[in-house]
Order: structure tokens, then sequence, then C-alpha cells
């Protein structure tokens, strides 16, 4: 598949797991704040206030895929995935803010600066249903987050995860109230402030470490040599390089190959890493592969060695001078194979002598040709063939 219909599938797969979500999130916010109230739970109305972020973050998700989905353009030739990794960064500060706002509300009432509450059973039974729903749409989120390998809609399955965990604060707070400790429903506001926290750190760090172009985690490198080194004709594999953009994953790598293929066989290996690499990595959209004669990381300075005009020139002239062959050279018809290999250039000479006798003759000469040839021009070494 490739990137624009892997981009607009994510956004139809995103906007209808993210739709779903909302709905529960409705629900519980309006459930959690009326009980909240009704049973005098600061908890129960911090987690329902958690819950109406809930919302907003379902509706920044589905903004974000919906633009992140448009094809690239001249201006945007990798596309439009980053706007992902903003929104899922933006979803971390709000919920930095909200966690923060909790936990002073909490922290004033607890320093005796506003009346603590004393919830009861009903504060207890609507924080277990947002537990049993709210972890309900994390398994269905985080399934489809792997599925499509979605930063984005991984941390915004997270923020369900979390409204879960704060719901069990809520319970054990509450519990704690009846059990005449007045309070400890204030401290499981702290508590579920100090969750919503770290969430907002761990989906921050993530968002950070795509808009800095972080690689993927070594397990998963490793994994993408071993198919890469898979590939009949792939000597090594280097200079491996990954990022991601939204959803998808973006490569490029120099591959080692035998320096005496063909540039198009060199080429039909490049492609059938391409095809390996796509098919095991469903994520990769983007993959870029060099062609490496030898390790670059060995290759002496290639900035001196001559050019193929300057080579042919040199081959040319030596062969107009020469005297092997009784004169049988001085057509020039030749054409060369040159291979940089070690800092210094070799090269085939093919040398067209449309007579069998001709050929016959100078093959008992090649030897000597061979040493004139490296004597007079760049060349380091020569291999002379002959056709008809």
């Amino acid at each position: 598949m490739d990137r624009a219909s892997r981009s607009a599938s994510d956004y139809r797969i995103i906007r209808n797991v993210t739709v779903v979500g909302s709905v529960v999130d409705a629900l519980l916010a309006l459930g959690k704040l009326t009980g909240g109230i009704a049973a005098q739970s600061q908890a129960l109305i911090a987690d329902g206030i958690h819950s109406v972020s809930d919302l907003a973050t379902d509706f920044l998700v589905i903004l974000a895929a919906r633009h992140s989905s448009h094809e690239a353009d001249s201006e945007h030739p990798y596309g439009h995935g980053r706007i992902q990794a903003i929104a899922t960064a933006l979803l971390a500060v709000s919920l930095a803010v909200i966690a923060l706002g909790i936990a002073w509300d909490a922290l004033s009432r607890l320093r005796g600066l506003g009346e603590l509450m004393a919830p009861g059973w009903l504060a207890v039974a609507v924080a277990a249903i947002s537990v049993v729903a709210k972890e309900a749409v994390y398994q269905y989120t985080i399934r489809v987050s792997r599925k499509l390998e979605s930063n984005l809609l991984q941390a915004n399955a997270w923020h369900s995860r979390t409204d879960a965990l704060s719901s069990l604060i809520v319970i054990a707070g509450v519990l704690g109230v009846m059990l005449g400790f007045p309070w400890a429903d204030a401290i499981g506001a702290v508590g579920v402030a100090v969750i919503i926290l770290y969430a907002a750190f761990k989906i921050g760090r993530e968002a950070f470490d795509e808009l800095i172009d972080t690689g993927l985690d070594p397990n998963t490198l490793t994994l993408m040599r071993e198919t890469i080194l898979s590939v009949p004709g792939v000597i090594d594999v280097h200079e491996l390089r990954t990022r991601r953009m939204g959803s998808q994953l973006l490569a490029d790598m120099h591959i080692h190959v035998n320096p005496l293929i063909s540039v198009s066989e060199g080429h039909h290996i490049g492609d059938r890493v391409m095809l390996v690499l796509g098919e095991k990595f469903k994520a990769l959209t983007d993959i870029v592969v060099h062609i490496d004669p030898e390790d670059d990381f060995e290759m002496s300075n290639p900035e001196g060695l001559p050019l193929r005009s300057d080579i042919e020139q040199a081959v040319r002239k030596t062969l107009a001078a020469s005297n092997v062959g009784a004169g049988l050279l001085q057509t020039g018809d030749f054409s060369l194979v040159l291979h940089y290999i070690g800092g210094a250039v070799t090269a085939e000479v093919i040398i067209s002598l449309p007579s069998a006798e001709s050929r016959k003759v100078m093959e008992s000469e090649s030897a000597a040709l061979a040493k004139t040839i490296v004597e007079e021009t760049p060349l380091s070494g020569v291999r002379i063939l002959y056709q008809g």
C-alpha cells in the first residue's frame, strides 16, 4: 500500500475508533460530574473533569488524523504525518495543565482552604462503572493503535487507561472516607493528578522524540537489519537510519554488494530489499536504498580518482600508439567497464575485432597490452576482452 492510500485508510480507522471512545467519554463525564456533586466526592468530580478533557483530546485526535492524512505536495514532500506528533504534544500539555489544577485544588482542601467532602456508595458505584467502561475503551483502542503503529492513537488509548486507573483511586479514596479518614478523598484526587501528569510526560516524550527524528528502538533495528541481510546479494548493511512520521515509518540505508556486478543487478537487489522490508514492516512507507560497492567507512577518498572521460581518452591514445598486434588496434573501437574499488580504478577493456583470426592473434598478446595500458593510463589493473 502506498503512502497516500495508507494515510487515508489510517484516518478512517482512527476516526471510527475515536468516535466510539468519545461517546463513552461523554456519558462518563456526565455521570461522574453529576454523581460527584450528588455524592460530595472531590475525587470523583476531578475524575469527571478528566473525562471532559478526554472529549477534547478525542476531537484533537480526529482533527490531527484528518489533516495528517492529506497527500504529500511540493511544499511537504514527505506528507503531513508530523501533524500527529504536534497534536500529541498538545495533548500532553493539556493533560499536564489539568493534572496540576486538580492537584492544586485537592492540596488546598488538605491545607484547610476548602471544605473536605464526605462521599458515599454512589461515588463508588459511578467510579466502578467508569473503570469497566474506560478499560474496555483502552483495550479496543490500544489493539487498533498497535495494528496501525500509531503513536497518536496509542496516546489516546493510554489517556483512557489513565482514566480507568484514576477511577480506581477514586474508589480507594471514597472507601477511605467511609472508613473514617476524611482526608482520603482529597488524597485520592492528588493520586489522580499524579497519574495524569505521568501520562502527560510519557505521551509528550514520545511526541518530542518523533519531532526530533529519534530512530526506532534497538530491537526493531536489529530485526530490520536481519531482514535486509537475508536478501541474496546483500553483503552488509550500514548507515541504517529510521524515523517516524505519524503512523508511518521512513528508512534509508546503504547496502554493500559485490563491486563487480552490473548497475542493473545492484538496483535489482535494492528493489528486493525494499520489497522484503515493506512486507515485514507494514508501517514502512518510504524506503531509500543506496548501493555501495564497498563499505563507505573503509573507502579511500575518491576525490582524486579520474572520471570515465579522462580514462577513455588515455586508453584510446594508448591503443592507437600500441605496436601490439601488428596494428590491429588502430580502429580504437572499444568499451570500458570501470571498477572504483579500494581507492583505485581497474577496468575491463572490451575491444571489438570482427575477424576471428585477429582475435586469436590479440589473445596471445593480451598480457603485454594490459601491461602497456596500466603503464600509460590512470588504471591500476586491466583485463582485456575481445568481441566480434
